[in-house]
């Protein structure tokens, strides 16, 4: 078999990955960012992207070696570790899915042209829909339609950006003052963006358990070939939130136009600054390519935290013996989409208030996950030859104090 052929074929986490990435941290987030700050927030999101990434590498490398979820890995260092994986995960279940799935509702409310529609109405539709993807499907499914959701994606927000940046900066208006970044509002905005860029640290895990349901059903890879495939998807999710934060800084920053908080007028809103920046011809193309984005990234997390949560109690409770068994993966996706339709219906289109808690969370507990991750793949379950190099364990510390330092900043502002 070629390289490349081999490469397609390994084709997988890393591209669900990238498909769960591609959601909330750049449609909403980097957007915004390139809206209301300008060309300034390029600095963040690449920090954020360099500093994060080998929490994610980690959870690839500890899981090719050791054929264990990076979860186990956590019950292995101590039962510490694995509560509170347990209670981050439990958050995670009442705020990450309802504020993808309440995002969502709003893009295809808008796609459908149904203003009138409760928004907790189509939520519920798309969580009846997607939870019987998952259950019909499973990963197999997930897998091979995301393949052709991401690159019809990628390609259609290259086209798009190209027709941005051809058509030029917006004009902006008289006596337009940026708004500044060091404030309060500025530092809240910058620990939210950088705490979903590229997504949570958590998810590292959820890479980790994506592996393992691939290796089921195809031969499994070498470490540097699961990196590979890994660092691909990695690499998408950089280049794209660069994409978004160039479409919101040349179509709306020096505009004052405030994108809001309501899920429905957000999205409106988000496909209006493509169209009149484009055309009203690109309405339906854009639209629906929102729409992909936030589709793909609910199956993909939904996916996700129901394993995760399986994983966990597997691992607490081994007498139940809950995952050699089909129907409590069923089961784990139904009661998370009932759970998270009560915080859809409860929070109403007021999406920013599940962003900024789950944001928040995320980013308080990455430099915590982030060490958790180190200690697994520096232990003895790995040969010293397949632990990370001397440069990518300074890169995790730097990483663990750079977010520390924002959390710490953090908690400074809220107090005093």
């Amino acid at each position: 078999m070629s390289k490349t052929k081999r490469l397609l074929n390994n084709l997988g986490p890393g591209l669900l990955f990238a498909s769960m990435a591609i959601g909330t941290s750049h449609l909403v987030l980097s957007t915004k960012a390139g809206a209301q700050y300008g060309w300034i927030m390029v600095l963040p999101i690449i920090l954020a992207n360099i500093f994060k990434y080998p929490f994610f590498e980690f959870g690839v490398r500890y899981t090719n070696v050791t054929n264990k979820t990076l979860i186990e890995g956590y019950l292995n260092r101590g039962k510490v570790y694995l509560w509170f994986y347990a209670a981050i995960t439990l958050i995670s279940t009442f705020t990450i899915l309802a504020a993808l799935y309440t995002v969502t509702a709003g893009l295809f409310i808008n796609l459908a042209k149904i203003p009138n529609i409760p928004i907790s109405l189509v939520a519920l539709g798309l969580f009846a829909f997607i939870s019987l993807l998952l259950i019909v499907g499973r990963y197999t499914f997930l897998e091979r339609s995301l393949k052709l959701v991401v690159t019809i994606l990628f390609i259609a927000l290259i086209i798009t950006t190209f027709l941005v940046v051809l058509k030029g900066q917006v004009t902006p208006v008289e006596n337009f003052k940026p708004l500044p970044i060091f404030n309060e509002a500025g530092i809240l905005f910058l620990i939210g963006l950088m705490g979903w860029m590229p997504t949570t640290v958590e998810a590292s895990s959820w890479v980790s358990l994506w592996s393992v349901e691939k290796w089921k059903t195809k031969e499994k890879p070498s470490l540097q070939e699961s990196l590979q495939e890994f660092n691909i998807g990695y690499l998408l999710t950089s280049i794209l939130a660069l994409f978004f934060l160039t479409i919101g800084c040349m179509t709306l920053y020096g505009t004052n136009t405030e994108l809001s908080g309501n899920a429905v007028t957000f999205a409106d809103q988000i496909v209006q600054l493509f169209t009149s920046h484009i055309g009203s011809w690109a309405y339906i193309f854009i639209a629906i390519a929102a729409f992909a984005t936030m589709f793909s990234t609910c199956m993909t997390a939904h996916d996700a935290i129901t394993r995760v949560s399986l994983d966990i109690i597997g691992l607490l409770k081994p007498n139940l013996k809950i995952n050699k068994k089909k129907i409590y993966y069923a089961l784990g996706v139904m009661i998370l989409a009932l759970i998270n339709y009560i915080v859809v219906s409860a929070f109403s289109a007021n999406m920013g208030q599940l962003v900024a808690l789950a944001t928040f969370v995320s980013f308080v507990v990455a430099p915590i996950v982030g060490y958790m991750n180190l200690k697994n793949v520096m232990s003895k379950e790995l040969p010293v030859e397949q632990r990370p190099k001397k440069g990518l364990q300074l890169l995790t510390y730097a990483g663990i104090i750079f977010l520390s330092f924002f959390s710490i900043l953090y908690f400074w502002m809220v107090v005093f």
